[in-house]
């Protein structure tokens, strides 16, 4: 009996005190919004976001080149010359890689 009484003259001296800690656990871990997943979810969307501005990048390159070959005839054998590494029947290749 004495050890129940000095529980809850614990719990009554510091009942703010546990109050506060009861609602920062519950906000940090165990919501279902909790700070650790919007964490995780402003990570994802930054990620996602790198990813759109790269493919927009290559959108805009791919849009340029086909610009490119609609217009200019010689832009489709430098293309096909430097992607496909096609030649003329006179010709040799040489491919350097770094």
């Amino acid at each position: 009996m004495g050890k129940l009484i000095n529980i809850w003259s614990f719990i009554r001296r510091r009942k703010y005190l546990i109050t506060v800690v009861a609602f920062a656990v519950i906000i940090v871990f165990l919501d279902e919004n909790s700070l650790i997943r919007r964490l995780g979810y402003e990570r994802e969307i930054s990620q996602l976001k790198e990813e759109i501005e790269k493919y927009q990048a290559d959108y805009e390159e791919n849009t340029k080149r086909l610009n490119e070959i609609t217009t200019n005839p010689d832009a489709i054998e430098q293309i096909a010359r430097e992607k496909y590494l096609m030649k003329k029947p006179n010709e040799d290749i040489y491919v350097f890689e770094d």
